[in-house]
């Protein structure tokens, strides 16, 4: 069911319970929004890819791959390994899965999407089609974009999961579904704002991932907090400059939504792009660092995309660019930084 602008209010929604939930994917981020969803009294449809891991799950309430110190609720969950299972049940759909391998997930889905709400909770572009996921989904399945929304933060899974205060920005063009969504993922811990920045939320949750390999190959490297603070601040100025002309819209990049979520990703331990960029300038190379990670690095493959993508603007992005020639081109990440601090101010 999808909720159009006549529709009756909010309230009568959540209060009958209407809509069904789905989340497709298994790794951290799923892992936590499963947990918010189901502990807000919903009952959820949750696609995991290998059967062995729902069957575990279901008997022993959390899962042995992600957050494993969290505890699930499953009496209020039905899992399965049959992604169009659960995409049938749902009425939105929340998309946990890494973008490097979405498209191959989306492609198995042979019901009709296109009367489906669908949450992208992914940090990245989908390799296949240089697209953000909104923007794909739209494109290659045929979704209204108002039918279409972006779960960011600044929120990292691990402090989900431990119940730690964490703030999440549901951005829609529709206000009914990003109101929706907003109230089933609020809690005690979690607090939700909306926003209508659906394309500029989804490139700064992609972006904040360079920023963030960057941080860490700094801090590898031996550049201290002084360093650290005018990359960050050189960040949030690239990554507006960034969006503003991939899509110029009225926004403001303090707000938590880009440079709160840049923040954590830049200097929480929990960062996986940070572990990755601090590997990489401790001497690792790129792709011992990606083996011996036991987690998906959004970073990497979204600095390949953006510079594919950034041909066609042209925008100055000094620090992605040092990243692109780091991680794809072999260059020295020490070499690269030497350089790089002259062009930072």
């Amino acid at each position: 069911m999808v909720l159009k602008k006549d529709a009756p209010g909010l309230k009568h929604y959540l209060l009958k319970q209407t809509l069904k939930i789905a989340v497709l994917g298994g790794g951290s981020w799923g892992t936590a929004l499963a947990k918010i969803i189901s502990e807000n009294k919903r009952t959820l449809h949750w696609y995991i890819r290998k059967q062995a891991d729902c069957d575990y799950i279901q008997r022993h309430h959390h899962n042995p791959r992600y957050l494993s110190a969290a505890s699930l609720r499953t009496k209020r969950m039905h899992l399965s390994a049959d992604i169009n299972a659960v995409v049938a049940a749902a009425d939105i759909i929340i998309l946990a899965i890494p973008s490097a391998f979405l498209k191959e997930e989306l492609d198995r889905i042979n019901c009709d999407l296109s009367k489906k709400i669908i949450f992208s909770a992914v940090k990245g572009v989908i390799p296949e089609s240089m697209l953000i996921v909104g923007a794909h989904l739209h494109e290659h399945h045929k979704i209204p974009m108002d039918q279409i929304g972006v779960i960011t933060g600044p929120c990292h899974a691990e402090e989900v999961a431990l119940e730690r205060l964490s703030y999440l920005t549901i951005a829609c063009m529709d206000r009914t579904i990003a109101l929706t969504m907003a109230a089933l993922l609020k809690s005690t811990y979690i607090r939700t704002k909306i926003s209508n920045d659906i394309i500029g939320t989804e490139y700064a949750a992609m972006l904040k991932n360079i920023y963030a390999i960057a941080a860490g190959m700094a801090h590898g490297l031996g550049y201290g907090d002084n360093f650290q603070s005018v990359l960050m601040s050189n960040a949030i100025r690239e990554m507006k400059r960034f969006i503003k002309d991939v899509y110029k819209m009225k926004r403001n990049i303090n707000n938590s939504a880009y440079l709160g979520d840049l923040l954590v990703t830049g200097y929480s331990t929990f960062s996986r792009n940070r572990t990755l960029g601090a590997m990489v300038g401790k001497g690792y190379t790129v792709q011992a660092a990606l083996l011996e990670m036991n987690m998906v690095a959004e970073g990497y493959y979204a600095t390949k995309s953006a510079v594919i993508i950034n041909k066609k603007y042209n925008t100055r992005t000094p620090i992605i660019n040092a990243m692109y020639s780091i991680l794809y081109e072999g260059k020295s990440a020490s070499r690269v930084f030497s350089k790089l601090t002259n062009k930072l101010n």
